[in-house]
């Protein structure tokens, strides 16, 4: 039971990162067009491109994401039923694909977060960063 817990607590950690960086691909093109001062915090925008780094160099080296490899792992055979909330969300976010369409997509999106970077720096030319 122990394991199923921490399952879901490492789905719920998942969900909130693939969140965060989906947001971030929209509210940074967003926020430079609006001004909105939230797109020149640097240490976000680093870790947004870190966070796409990495799930890009998995996926290319054929590997998934360490995350879906522990919630595997912990909710291994033998263990109860997963709640109906947790099969909804494992279903939105694992997808039945081979991993080179997986190696594509993600590196296609952190391509276009380091287009992102170079467009709209963490901080307007004579700005000083402030975070």
């Amino acid at each position: 039971m122990r394991g199923i817990v921490i399952a879901q607590a490492i789905l719920a950690l998942h969900l909130l990162i693939i969140a965060f960086n989906i947001a971030g691909l929209i509210v940074i093109p967003l926020g430079a067009w609006r001004g909105w001062r939230i797109v020149r915090i640097a240490w976000l925008r680093l870790l947004h491109l870190a966070l796409l780094a990495v799930v890009a160099a998995q996926a290319l080296a054929g590997r998934a994401c360490i995350l879906t490899i522990w919630q595997d792992r912990l909710e291994g055979s033998g263990q109860p039923v997963q709640p109906m909330l947790m099969r909804w969300v494992d279903s939105l976010i694992y997808w039945n694909l081979p991993i080179w369409a997986f190696a594509l997509m993600y590196s296609l999106v952190f391509l276009y977060v380091l287009a992102l970077t170079m467009l709209v720096p963490f901080w307007r030319h004579g700005e000083r960063a402030r975070g």
